[in-house]
């Protein structure tokens, strides 16, 4: 079982990102989402990226809430 601590740092690493701070706050000013779009349906997303997203969301997963914090830095 993970039990570690998921951040945006980790959440950044586990998609395959930078996930130094000055990276993720780049990222977020680059990928603005429009209201109406979910994070899921990014279209910067890899597909690989977009699944796991999509899973851990739809099974409540440890990520979720970390998925929800950058939803929100997103929108």
């Amino acid at each position: 079982m993970d039990t570690s601590a998921h951040t945006l740092q980790t959440l950044f690493t586990q998609l395959g990102l930078e996930s130094s701070d000055q990276a993720i706050h780049t990222f977020i000013r680059q990928h603005k989402l429009a209201s109406n779009l979910s994070i899921q349906d990014a279209p910067f997303w890899s597909t690989a990226q977009a699944v796991f997203i999509r899973e851990s969301l739809k099974q409540d997963a440890d990520w979720s809430e970390v998925i929800d914090e950058l939803n929100i830095l997103l929108h």
